[in-house]
């Protein structure tokens, strides 16, 4: 089927069934055109928390469908595409996480939302890239078991008077970014304000301007009065940048960087999976459970 005929059944499909279309913001352009919101795990957390919906089917890795899954036991959640996972979140498994709270038997675990769902069942809080530091700062002085990213680990740790004990996991994507890259794109760019996202390595972190989530990043740029930015994130972000502030210029520092499992969801992936129902996602009662009380202590306490 052509592109604009997709997206017509898919919002049929989406009317008729009383269906939520969670997308995250470095799905390709043409799923992003089809969504009910749009925006970083945060956001979209929050949004299937608040929206009261029976069938949710969430366009971005596996956590992020298991999340909202958690969160909404009641609800039947699909992912349009069951080989879409997160190699970050699979770097930790419950077992590993389970030898180093032996070790470190005094320190409050803070799993990074992007973990899988027997991680967050042995989570005390979860954090997302938008709300890590907020989230250690509220944990008082007490040391932190943080993981899966060393990364944002890193960069939480330069924010707070916590100690930081940081898992060795990172995103492939944003690990790819290096000094090289941004200082490049300065050259290339002059002018340009530079928008680094805390998974890019420390010091590439060091170059940036400023620090921020995926929709940190859209909401700076809306804002600002310049208009000249330079994006170390996943390219799906940019895209969506540059189709809503088409009166601004968004470069990415060095070759263009995409999440290959991110980008395993087309249209037809949706339309096929809100038109069969196919790839629920399932998590084990107990597991979904422990789990949810990570998440709801991050969301109730608004961070």
């Amino acid at each position: 089927m052509a592109e604009k005929t997709l997206k017509q059944k898919v919002l049929e499909l989406k009317r008729a069934k009383g269906a939520l279309l969670l997308v995250h913001n470095y799905q390709v352009r043409e799923v992003q055109e089809v969504a009910d919101f749009l925006g970083d795990s945060l956001e979209l957390a929050r949004k299937a928390v608040e929206v009261n919906k029976n069938l949710i089917v969430f366009c971005g890795v596996k956590f992020m469908a298991e999340t909202a899954k958690i969160l909404n036991p009641q609800a039947r959640v699909l992912i349009p595409r069951a080989d879409a996972g997160c190699p970050m979140a699979d770097m930790i498994t419950r077992d590993q996480l389970l030898e180093l709270k032996k070790e470190y038997p005094d320190a409050v675990v803070c799993s990074y939302v992007n973990t899988n769902a027997d991680v967050k069942a042995e989570t005390d809080i979860c954090c997302t890239s938008a709300n890590a530091v907020k989230v250690v700062e509220s944990l008082g002085d007490r040391r932190v078991l943080f993981t899966p990213d060393r990364n944002l680990a890193s960069y939480v740790g330069r924010k707070v008077n916590t100690e930081i004990i940081p898992f060795d996991g990172f995103c492939y994507v944003h690990a790819k970014f290096t000094v090289d890259d941004i200082k490049g794109a300065r050259q290339a760019h002059p002018g340009a304000i530079v928008l680094v996202h805390p998974e890019c390595e420390p010091e590439v972190v060091d170059l940036a301007d400023h620090v921020l989530s995926t929709s940190g990043m859209l909401r700076f740029a809306g804002e600002s009065d310049e208009r000249d930015f330079i994006i170390a994130t996943e390219e799906g972000l940019i895209e969506r940048m540059a189709h809503e502030l088409p009166d601004k210029h968004f470069y990415s520092p060095g070759r263009a960087q995409f999440c290959f499992n991110m980008k395993k969801i087309r249209l037809e992936d949706v339309y096929r999976s809100l038109n069969e129902e196919i790839y629920e996602v399932t998590i084990d009662p107990e597991i979904m459970a422990k789990a949810r009380t990570s998440l709801e202590r991050m969301i109730s306490a608004k961070l």
